[in-house]
């Protein structure tokens, strides 16, 4: 894996969720997480979502997510850990058959919205989904906050961890995301957000909304595909990096 200031980074994003940008976004970036049917997709929209990876060298990995398509799965639920497990392992079940279909193997793993969000602060339920990774392909890796708990429960089963920060979100000052119900959850300037990125992989820092530096370390960046505007974001920011002399590639 990389390191902050080594030069290296992957570039995914959330693919197969309907936003009618894939094609371009294809283009840009390195690591794609394609919808599992859960919050967004089916089989047909993960078959082609893989096939466009594959003809633009892009990783493949799955975007398991609970159970709420009315609510794009960003609405918090009550669910066990076990409940965790079961809907993880089927999606990844599902995605990993539709991949070796394509003659694809998939390379990581990052839960959706609000699943990885309670995944990054609640032990039970990243185990969960640790658990379902390992049962499924202990060669996945998983894409995880730095310092969360889905990090750390990931790297106790034994999988490779990709610490993720986003280059469209706010920090908040323990590191988390600024939840997407606050106004200022998104970051839509490119300029800014390169400049931040930039600065996450040299210092290995972010400057949270209330102005401080909050230590992070940085192997694969997300920009998200259903945010207005994405395509030119992700250009801008690819275009940043790459004048940086930072290589973009898939973990």
């Amino acid at each position: 894996m990389s390191t902050p200031g080594s030069g290296r980074i992957d570039l995914n994003a959330d693919l197969g969720e309907g936003a009618g940008h894939d094609t371009e976004l294809f283009q840009l970036i390195t690591s794609a997480n394609i919808a599992c049917g859960f919050h967004a997709g089916d089989a047909e929209s993960m078959r082609h979502a893989i096939d466009h990876a594959q003809a633009h060298g892009v990783a493949v990995g799955a975007h398991p997510s609970l159970f709420d398509r009315e609510n794009f799965g960003r609405k918090e639920l009550q669910v066990s850990a076990d409940d965790v497990y079961e809907g993880v392992k089927y999606q990844l079940g599902v995605f990993a058959a539709i991949a070796e279909s394509a003659g694809v193997r998939p390379n990581h793993v990052k839960a959706h919205g609000a699943l990885y969000n309670m995944a990054a602060r609640d032990r039970a339920l990243a185990d969960g989904i640790a658990r379902a990774v390992a049962a499924v392909d202990s060669s996945l890796i998983v894409f995880a906050l730095p310092n969360s708990e889905l990090a750390a429960a990931a790297e106790a089963a034994g999988l490779r961890v990709a610490r993720e920060v986003f280059a469209d979100r706010n920090y908040v000052p323990d590191g988390s995301l600024v939840p997407r119900s606050r106004p200022d959850a998104l970051l839509h300037d490119p300029a800014e957000s390169a400049t931040r990125v930039l600065r996450m992989l040299r210092d290995g820092v972010v400057r949270a909304v209330d102005g401080t530096d909050v230590p992070i370390a940085a192997e694969t960046i997300c920009v998200h595909g259903d945010t207005p505007g994405a395509v030119a974001f992700v250009r801008r920011l690819r275009e940043a990096l790459e004048n940086a002399d930072v290589t973009v590639t898939a973990p």
